[in-house]
């Protein structure tokens, strides 16, 4: 039987999000989440911290020589003991309930353990070919802390491609339009997973091993062709976008605004589209210039919906080169549409752009 390529770095990928998706879980029944703002301001957990150094110990325990890039790193706890012991407990505690599944990842063995595989994360990359994971712990830790959507993100690029990606979503309750507060309340979300070449699955996530008896493949996005017929999904609560020109862009379109779909994790703006809830394009067109994304707030996600026929380019309508290290460096804003109309959209946001 041959084996189809990625096999074992998707099966590992996703046991290790599931368990990073339990273990933040856990912690949302939580009053007091161990939450703090970071020097940029944005909003950091326990379970972010958690959810790094679990993810990868996994990772790290099996396939030593690559290279990872996370987004947090261990400062805050290294000068906090108390918020240290609670990450560590979180980060030891949590395992996925079935024992042959649990034997595939490693677990942090010591507090010292802990700091440094978070900060393994936190390293310059020797490299920026080879292999190189990308991870985001929690992406929309704002929202999270809210019980709202959000996702735990892991991606391997490959010299400077992507290969796989999984996205484990605790929150996402599938059957009608993404919304930040309709939430999964009887299970524990969905896991939505992609290997280049081979389409996107989904499956329920449970509390032990993988229930792959339940994946199906997204069907691709085919069907819209016109310009009215682009639904955006974006966010009203953006503080880097132009939500002026993204406005003027639905107008040249003719298609809805307000956006469609609100959302504030960008990964989950790629989730809803891969899904169908209710939209299935987005644009960013940054307030500044020099504003280039980080690649954890992407990578994985644009795999999963480029795998069903979704293109995404920069602003020039350039491929996104996942190949730069902790930043999309070559990369201005975004236009994200199925490729039907992806050519429409980019001549929109030209047009809105006064260019």
């Amino acid at each position: 039987m041959t084996t189809r390529p990625y096999a074992k770095e998707l099966h590992l990928a996703k046991l290790a999000v599931q368990r990073a998706a339990l273990l933040t879980k856990k912690l949302l029944s939580a009053v007091d989440k161990g939450h703090f703002d970071k020097i940029d301001a944005t909003p950091v957990t326990i379970a972010d911290f958690a959810a790094q150094a679990s993810i990868i110990a996994a990772i790290h325990a099996a396939f030593p020589t690559d290279q990872i890039i996370g987004e947090e790193d261990s400062t805050a706890l290294r000068s906090n003991s108390a918020l240290l012991e609670r990450t560590y407990e979180l980060a030891t505690t949590t395992h996925l309930s079935d024992p042959t599944a649990e034997a595939h990842l490693h677990t942090p063995s010591s507090r010292d353990e802990l700091l440094e595989l978070i900060d393994l994360g936190a390293k310059p990359v020797s490299s920026n070919q080879g292999r190189i994971w990308t991870l985001d712990p929690v992406d929309g830790t704002a929202t999270f802390i809210n019980g709202q959507q959000y996702a735990v993100c892991l991606s391997l690029v490959e010299d400077g491609i992507q290969r796989v990606g999984v996205l484990g979503c605790p929150n996402l309750l599938l059957g009608s339009a993404v919304h930040e507060d309709a939430v999964d309340r009887d299970g524990y979300g969905q896991l939505l997973s992609a290997v280049r070449g081979q389409g996107t699955t989904i499956q329920p996530m449970g509390n032990g091993g993988l229930l792959d008896s339940e994946s199906r493949h997204l069907p691709p996005i085919t069907s819209i062709t016109e310009g009215h017929q682009v639904r955006f999904v974006d966010t009203a609560a953006a503080t880097s976008q132009r939500l002026d020109i993204h406005a003027k862009v639905a107008a040249q379109l003719d298609c809805p605004w307000p956006n469609s779909v609100d959302l504030w994790s960008a990964q989950m703006r790629y989730v809803a589209i891969a899904v169908g809830g209710g939209c299935n394009s987005f644009v960013k067109v940054p307030k500044s210039e020099a504003y280039r994304s980080k690649i954890w707030d992407h990578a994985g996600g644009m795999l999963l919906v480029q795998e069903l026929g979704v293109k995404v380019t920069d602003l020039e309508g350039r491929d996104v080169d996942t190949g730069r290290g902790r930043t999309l460096a070559g990369c201005y804003g975004m236009v994200v549409a199925p490729e039907a109309v992806h050519t429409r959209v980019l001549e929109a946001v030209r047009v809105a752009r006064g260019l």
